[in-house]
């Protein structure tokens, strides 16, 4: 099972050329290159695709929208490579993270989220940006995301399938106790994004609380 972040630049790299990315992005520092990235993440997972402006992404990110735009072409090309990279990179922790051969309803979820931290560790808003996007309702950035999003919903689709809702008591519906689960957890999201301060680990901490508590109601 690999560590989170093992191997992962090497995997965009490999990827670039076919995604119809700027090649030169990636030789750019990391350091920048997760600034910039950092930056659009955060804009867009604040503001949906509408509502976003480069001005905003550029002064997140401290750099200036000529260097924005030479990488990218415009607000839809920026769109278009966060989304992208976002799944890739979502992609590989939760195949990282999440045993296949775990079928445990809380198992299943506390390893997922444990993927989605590793990838918040690096990239705090990743998954609120991921959050968003399903909700997106601007036609332009829809179609450019509609190939990768199928991707990324079928992952978790197959994530999903691994959950043996038989291994529960026969008293629980189990389909509805995991959409109880998954509103706790994006509520629980949502609280910590509203603190001065997010801390991925913190949010895990704090599920897997919830996922512990819930586990020893549902089998007393």
């Amino acid at each position: 099972m690999l560590h989170y972040g093992c191997d992962k630049e090497e995997c965009f790299r490999g990827e670039r050329h076919k995604q119809g990315m700027n090649a030169k992005f990636f030789d750019l520092k990391k350091e920048k290159q997760d600034r910039m990235i950092n930056a659009a993440l955060k804009v867009f997972a604040l503001h949906g695709y509408r509502h976003a402006g480069t001005d905003e992404i550029v002064r997140e990110a401290g750099i200036s929208k000529g260097l924005l735009f030479h990488y990218f072409g415009c607000k839809l090309g920026i769109y278009s490579f966060v989304y992208d990279y976002s799944v890739r990179y979502m992609l590989l922790e939760l195949r990282a993270t999440v045993n296949p051969a775990q079928s445990d309803l809380f198992e299943v979820l506390r390893q997922t989220e444990a993927a989605r931290m590793h990838a918040m560790r690096n990239y705090p808003y990743m998954q609120k940006f991921l959050n968003r996007s399903l909700t997106e309702d601007v036609s332009e950035a829809l179609v450019e995301t509609e190939q990768r999003k199928e991707i990324l919903l079928e992952a978790y689709a197959g994530v999903e399938e691994q959950i043996d809702y038989s291994l529960l008591p026969a008293n629980v519906d189990g389909p509805k106790l995991r959409k109880m689960l998954d509103f706790t957890v994006k509520g629980l999201m949502e609280e910590r994004f509203g603190e001065e301060a997010f801390h991925p680990e913190m949010l895990y901490e704090e599920i897997s609380d919830y996922l512990d508590m819930m586990k020893a109601i549902v089998y007393r």
